[in-house]
């Protein structure tokens, strides 16, 4: 649902950008972008539709609670010189590297994430939408208590 949903935006807001100069985007993010086009109207506006649902089901599971508390990236670094020459091992470790964050955009929640004292390993928390103030405030706690 990310895919469609996000490709789609994307090349819709930005495709004359693209389009005029393509050599100037990393050839991986460009291929991203460019999936966009080939999603109709229909499937964007059904996507947006399972998105609604799927965000409703979200909060009234978590409606009780002051935050939810996940990994904030489901891998370390990946090795750069891989990333750079072989692009399964890039389009893999790229997705899994923005997936726990990506739950937060997708369904429009407040979010914020803490060191955790173990290199490129942050705590993330999660708060309903609007709630930025009451975020901080549970991350100051979070934070005092981690010391």
């Amino acid at each position: 649902m990310s895919g469609l949903l996000i490709t789609s935006e994307a090349y819709g807001l930005w495709k004359d950008v693209i389009e005029a100069n393509p050599a100037a985007m990393y050839g991986e993010i460009l291929n991203r972008f460019r999936l966009g086009a080939g999603h109709s109207a229909a499937d964007y506006v059904a996507g947006w539709a399972k998105l609604e649902a799927a965000r409703a089901v979200y909060d009234a599971k978590t409606a009780g609670y002051d935050a939810v508390i996940g990994p904030t990236s489901a891998i370390l670094p990946p090795n750069l010189e891989r990333l750079n020459t072989e692009e399964e091992y890039y389009v893999t470790e790229n997705l899994l590297s923005l997936r726990n964050t990506r739950v937060g955009n997708m369904l429009g929640l407040c979010g914020l994430t803490l060191p955790t004292g173990v290199p490129s390993c942050g705590i993330m928390f999660l708060c309903a939408p609007d709630m930025e103030e009451h975020l901080l405030r549970i991350g100051a706690a979070a934070e005092q208590a981690l010391g």
